[in-house]
């Protein structure tokens, strides 16, 4: 059975003292309402994961990840943070291939392709992104790109390698621009995700292969959203600011 996730993406928001008043409401929300088996990651700035990894360590279901990370292992790239630095401090995961990461830093597919190479050398499980801006979802070739994205990021592993990793799809359209992506067309790319899977290492890791939807979800969508054969869970960003709506997403899975 593939594993429900909701994972959280701060991005640049929350000092210190903030984030871990934040993560702590939502660690005892959790811990007194969700009843499923749900696995719940909160990827805060580089910043809270040492402070954060420590605070989840009593709540098997909840891990921290980081939101980027470079792909070499150490050197002159001022400003950086390597995927052992974020393994030494308790993270579990990584956010590889965000929208923003693409759009704002030209991250390149062969660049997040190395970057996969690093977090998993460091035993860290990859959160990989894909997705169409709306000129491409409405020139309708948005199915080539993301099949061009995954071939260029993540496709180069094996199956036991790719095992491990979590895909997310954002529809960088439906972000922020005040449209919105129906729970039938993020099934209808879920599905089409799930196919290039199948096709490039078979129907037992497509089947297992935990795939989000990143598309502003919230607590009166993801129901819905999750209720779809192949959305396994949401990679969630402004709601994830909010402990209550953060946690009313994740108890979606409840029922």
């Amino acid at each position: 059975m593939r594993k429900k996730i909701v994972a959280g993406n701060w991005k640049m928001n929350q000092d210190f003292t903030s984030g871990t008043a934040l993560f702590s409401e939502v660690l005892t929300m959790v811990q007194d309402e969700v009843l499923g088996s749900q696995q719940v990651i909160v990827c805060p700035p580089f910043i809270h994961l040492n402070a954060l990894a420590q605070l989840a360590k009593q709540t098997p279901n909840v891990a921290i990840g980081a939101q980027n990370c470079h792909q070499a292992a150490a050197g002159a790239y001022t400003g950086e943070v390597s995927a052992s630095m974020i393994q030494s401090v308790g993270a579990e995961y990584v956010i590889l291939g965000h929208s923003e990461r693409r759009q704002y830093f030209a991250e390149s597919d062969a660049q997040l392709a190395d970057k996969v190479n690093a977090v998993l050398e460091n035993g860290l499980n990859p959160i990989f992104c894909i997705g169409e801006t709306l000129q491409e979802r409405e020139s309708g070739n948005f199915f080539e790109v993301l099949k061009t994205q995954l071939e260029g990021g993540v496709f180069h592993l094996s199956a036991d390698a790719f095992s491990v990793i979590v895909l997310a799809y954002e529809p960088v359209w439906a972000i922020g621009t005040g449209l919105t992506a129906s729970p039938a067309q993020a099934q209808e790319v879920h599905a089409f995700i799930r196919s290039l899977l199948v096709a490039q290492y078979g129907a037992a890791v497509a089947q297992s292969t935990s795939i989000l939807y990143g598309g502003s979800c919230n607590p009166k969508n993801a129901a819905e959203l999750f209720s779809q054969a192949d959305i396994d869970g949401g990679l969630i960003g402004g709601a994830s600011l909010k402990s209550r709506d953060f946690v009313d997403i994740v108890k979606a899975f409840n029922t």
